[in-house]
């Protein structure tokens, strides 16, 4: 994810915004131990694993959990991401695993099959614009407001196999490739299960909220604080992070050597 590119309608003498790392340098960091190199990737892509947790599981604290969950577990087989894939995938792929065995430790069970995987999204009409404009009204705002919670209550109805990839496609907007990656099912499923997500949306709804889809399972504030802090203070108990990423710890070697 780069940095926005200025449109060089500033003036020579002003300051331009750093460009954001990329996946594969925040990686290396971490990997050399760099605190500031963790909390980059969890606050890159803790929305988007929030957001695929909740379509496992229906609480927002439990997914909270799961978000810290994954995140311990990459970090610690961060030697073994090879980059075959983007990292966000990789990262919500272990988080779509851990809330299904969130699901499983409390006893409950989530069906990943369904009895009909017919269908394509291409029966239907094209892939709509999901975005919103932001130019609006404080009428417009509150009712933007009250859309959201009823298109949140529509979507947690959708049975779990329908609501992840509702949420993949349309929430986060990932393609149909980056969905069946990370919840390891065909292409062709993917299009099927969405394309009845949208029915089934549709008919508890109207075509009308759709646009508001991206508005759904906001993660940021003091959710995305909390991870991101708890999540480092394991790091450092396990030796995973070093305060001094230039002169490493033994321990962080020692570490990193296990991974």
């Amino acid at each position: 994810m780069a940095g926005s590119q200025g449109d060089g309608s500033a003036g020579a003498g002003a300051a331009k915004a750093a460009p954001a790392p990329a996946d594969a340098q925040l990686v290396a960091r971490a990997l050399r131990g760099e605190a500031g190199a963790f909390e980059a990737i969890m606050r890159r892509y803790n929305r988007l694993l929030f957001r695929c947790v909740r379509g496992v599981l229906g609480d927002d604290a439990e997914a909270q959990d799961v978000v810290q969950e994954t995140y311990l577990r990459a970090f610690s087989t961060l030697a073994g991401f090879r980059g075959d894939c983007a990292l966000g995938t990789w990262l919500a792929r272990i988080a779509f695993h851990a809330a299904i065995d969130a699901q499983r430790r409390r006893g409950r069970t989530v069906s990943l099959d369904d009895e009909s995987e017919e269908g394509t999204e291409s029966d239907v009409e094209p892939m709509m614009n999901w975005n919103v404009s932001t130019a609006e009204s404080p009428d417009s705002q509150a009712e933007r407001g009250e859309m959201r919670v009823l298109l949140t209550n529509a979507i947690e109805a959708l049975p779990p196999i329908y609501r992840s990839v509702f949420i993949l496609r349309a929430v986060e907007e990932m393609s149909v490739e980056e969905t069946a990656d990370c919840l390891e099912v065909s292409d062709a499923v993917v299009k099927t299960r969405y394309l009845r997500a949208r029915t089934k949306l549709r008919d508890a709804l109207g075509d009308r909220l759709e646009p508001r889809a991206r508005e759904a399972y906001a993660f940021a504030g003091s959710r995305c604080d909390a991870v991101v802090a708890g999540v480092l203070d394991e790091l450092r108990r396990q030796g995973l992070v070093c305060t001094d990423a230039q002169e490493r710890p033994a321990t962080c070697v020692e570490s990193e050597s296990r991974l």
